[in-house]
């Protein structure tokens, strides 16, 4: 495995740092650059790998992971321009934020306030919040100057807190961030209507939510684990003329289908606005 740096010593850097050395990384082979002093501090005594407040120190690493805010992008990259080594691959976990706008951000030469004509490597990712406990769901693009043995880096630095899946043009992202970027909020939703439902069916607010938290779960493990299709699933446990029929009924009466496409149309459609707003300047 290359040696790797982040910029940015947020929850999902730390969260990939815990992974990788799960996964067998060797701490000396990570450098974290991040601003906050007690964060360095922390960040090196929970796992033993280098820190610095200057992103640079990230350069002699072999993959650079940008892991700040997409609002900070810009400025970063600008601090790296010129500076990388060719070889260098860049994984940016921002998301909205396209490769031509972090190549072009990157590429730009702070001594002459001009664009270069360099080429960098770089994948773009969009994972999600369940990667915090290395059961997350990430899209990755690459551009094309990416090498396949970099794209084996950057899945394997993914994978290290769940699947990692690539997508084959980087627009298909929005609809990732739509699907699983998103996507938790969706079922901590489904969940809380569930749980305010069974309260007023008469259950207490503990032992609606453990049961509702339980039965997402199991739902979620038997659809993992099984070679059925959630829909093929849902049939066999919808008895005709049972309870759960009477419940499906009621949802596809309301439009359940057209509700949630509605709302991912309305994810993606956001996610390509954001593009723009963030790369405009």
């Amino acid at each position: 495995m290359p040696t790797i740096g982040f910029i940015g010593g947020g929850n999902m850097a730390t969260s990939l740092i815990g992974g990788l050395i799960n996964a067998g990384i060797d701490p000396a082979d990570i450098t974290v650059a991040e601003p906050d002093e007690n964060r360095r501090k922390n960040i090196s005594e929970q796992f033993s790998i280098n820190t610095s407040a200057d992103n640079s120190a990230t350069l002699q690493c072999d993959t650079v992971v940008l892991a700040v805010k997409p609002q900070l992008l810009k400025t970063v990259c600008h601090q790296l321009d010129a500076e990388a080594g060719d070889k260098t691959l860049f994984i940016s976990i921002a998301a909205g934020v396209s490769s031509t706008d972090i190549n072009r951000w990157l590429n730009h030469d702070r001594n002459s306030d001009q664009q270069t004509s360099g080429q960098a490597a770089i994948v773009r990712c969009m994972p999600n919040t369940p990667a915090l406990l290395q059961c997350g769901a990430t899209g990755l693009f690459a551009n094309g100057a990416v090498n396949e043995e970099q794209r084996g880096q950057a899945e394997q630095i993914m994978q290290a807190v769940g699947i990692a899946i690539w997508v084959d043009t980087e627009q298909q992202l929005d609809a990732v961030t739509a699907v699983s970027g998103s996507g938790p909020a969706y079922y901590f939703l489904m969940m809380e209507a569930m749980q305010k439902a069974g309260e007023e069916l008469g259950l207490s607010s503990d032992t609606a939510q453990k049961l509702v938290l339980q039965t997402a779960l199991g739902a979620a493990r038997m659809a993992i684990e099984s070679n059925d299709s959630p829909y093929e699933l849902r049939k066999k446990v919808t008895s005709k003329g049972g309870t759960t029929e009477q419940a499906i009924l009621s949802f596809q009466a309301s439009g359940f289908q057209q509700i949630v496409s509605d709302a991912l149309n309305a994810a993606s459609e956001r996610s390509k606005s954001l593009a723009v707003e963030l790369g405009s300047e």
